[in-house]
């Protein structure tokens, strides 16, 4: 069965998905829609992103149909598969629509800013008897895989303590990304990222305990302790977007199992890409290693293994746990957690 995917929206996210899918097995991108005169004709130059390449004058369109208005993309009787890879206010709308229409959907992180929104999406889903995805890609970076299958195996015993980093500067590159309100934050734009991984690692707390930066009701930055009913697990993480301007992005984890300490550490240091800390094993006993984490080194790979599972849920009727619609729903109701602690200066219950 070759899975045929339709995408909803082109920009960045959009062209992304478009590249990521020429090397995923048994899927293939057969139509996209977008408002864009020239994009429909194949001139994706104008699309540049905060990573990869700027896209190509020359698209290679052989084979992929190219709709004005999505609608019709709907309702292509061939699509199985609709990725919306749209701004997240229209996220809820197409995605429902996408499923009334009888197409699986991946859409992308977050799944909305509201909660609200993320329920009546969910419902939709189960109503339509459609798969819900939501493309969380944190997890299908080769480092992050490595340490999740780390902790899960049991290998170096049980997990104690995990730390987690995600900041950036104040970004200049995208007229869309500076709307606060419609970002979310960065706790639902960018921390939201943190969230999903704990939850899909950790669990999803009952509890958390913020200290941070609010601005127009979202937040700026945070530092959560994620409190857990196992007494013995200690989770926090430090994100936001107020970083100097000169650090770009940066991100790390530390964590510590009862027979190892995994470490990794690297960002953008004005437009240098330095890793500071290598994916690191440090054992008890015995050699400090750095492991190969695998990956092909593509700009678009990870995104490729996210779609290549979205794909095989859909061949095998059931959502991989890491792109469930619950499980992005949960770092949702986590992010506004955090902003309710930080506003009460006490620890705030998860939804």
């Amino acid at each position: 069965m070759t899975v045929k995917i339709g995408i909803v929206g082109l920009g960045f996210m959009g062209m992304t998905h478009f590249e990521a899918t020429k090397q995923v097995n048994d899927a293939e991108v057969i139509a996209f829609a977008t408002r864009n005169e020239k994009k429909l004709a194949g001139d994706w130059s104008s699309i540049q992103g905060n990573f990869g390449p700027r896209g190509d004058a020359n698209t290679d369109l052989s084979g992929v149909q190219g709709y004005a208005n999505y609608k019709e993309l709907l309702a292509n009787p061939e699509i199985d598969l609709v990725h919306v890879c749209l701004p997240t206010e229209h996220h809820e709308s197409i995605a429902i629509e996408a499923l009334e229409a009888g197409k699986h959907v991946l859409v992308e992180k977050p799944i909305s800013i509201e909660l609200d929104a993320a329920k009546r999406m969910l419902a939709a889903a189960e109503k339509a008897g459609k798969l819900l995805m939501v493309a969380h890609v944190l997890p299908f970076f080769p480092e992050f895989t490595w340490a999740r299958k780390a902790v899960e195996s049991g290998k170096y015993g049980k997990l104690k303590a995990a730390a987690f980093r995600r900041v950036i500067a104040p970004p200049d590159w995208s007229s869309d990304i500076k709307d606060f309100q419609k970002l979310g934050g960065w706790g639902i734009d960018l921390h939201i990222h943190d969230n999903h991984y704990i939850g899909l690692m950790c669990g999803v707390p009952a509890k958390v305990f913020s200290r941070g930066l609010l601005k127009e009701g979202f937040v700026n930055h945070v530092c959560t302790q994620y409190l857990y009913d196992d007494p013995d697990l200690t989770v926090s993480c430090i994100s936001g977007g107020i970083a100097a301007g000169q650090l770009k992005f940066a991100h790390s984890f530390e964590l510590i199992l009862e027979k190892a300490t995994i470490q990794f550490d690297c960002g953008t240091y004005g437009e240098e890409w330095i890793v500071n800390r290598p994916l690191t094993l440090i054992p008890d006993e015995g050699e400090i290693e750095t492991p190969d984490a695998g990956g092909s080194g593509e700009w678009c790979a990870a995104f490729t293994e996210e779609i290549q599972a979205a794909v095989d849920g859909v061949k095998s009727g059931t959502a991989p746990h890491v792109l469930s619609g619950k499980l992005a729903c949960d770092a949702l109701k986590l992010c506004y957690a955090e902003a309710e602690s930080i506003k009460t200066a006490a620890t705030a219950e998860v939804e």
